[in-house]
């Protein structure tokens, strides 16, 4: 009994050990919402596409997303069996995921795309059409 009262209180006596702040996760990339609302749908979870009634290319480890004017032509203007979504996206939508994509899924594309980029060399929708809601 004398060494657990012993134990005790030299637990009690010795100073708690300073435990550094939870640091706070960073805040999720805005881009990340639009593809898991919009483009996870058709490109999945992890960016890697999918077969079945069509092919739906592979996001992840993508070479093709290196320039960044092919993909800002392609989510405005859309591309086979992708429809566009100038319309239904602004320009900071379309630039926030474009920059998601291009930072992730094991792509590591340095340079930033802007709204401003967009809307320059971004795609017009087609006349009379509305894109995907």
């Amino acid at each position: 009994m004398r060494i657990i009262l012993f134990a005790a209180a030299a637990l009690l006596a010795t100073p708690a050990l300073a435990q550094k702040p939870a640091k706070a996760p960073p805040p999720p990339h805005p881009g990340a919402e639009v593809y898991q609302n919009v483009c996870q749908a058709c490109h999945m979870a992890n960016a890697l596409g999918g077969e079945g009634a069509g092919k739906i290319p592979a996001l992840a480890k993508n070479g093709g997303l290196e320039a960044a004017g092919y993909p800002i032509m392609v989510v405005t203007g859309g591309k086979g069996a992708m429809p566009w979504f100038r319309g239904s996206l602004t320009d900071t939508q379309i630039a926030d995921v474009i920059n998601y994509v291009r930072s992730n899924f094991g792509n590591k594309y340095k340079d930033k795309v802007t709204p401003a980029m967009v809307a320059e060399q971004g795609l017009p929708a087609p006349r009379g059409a509305e894109g995907p809601r």
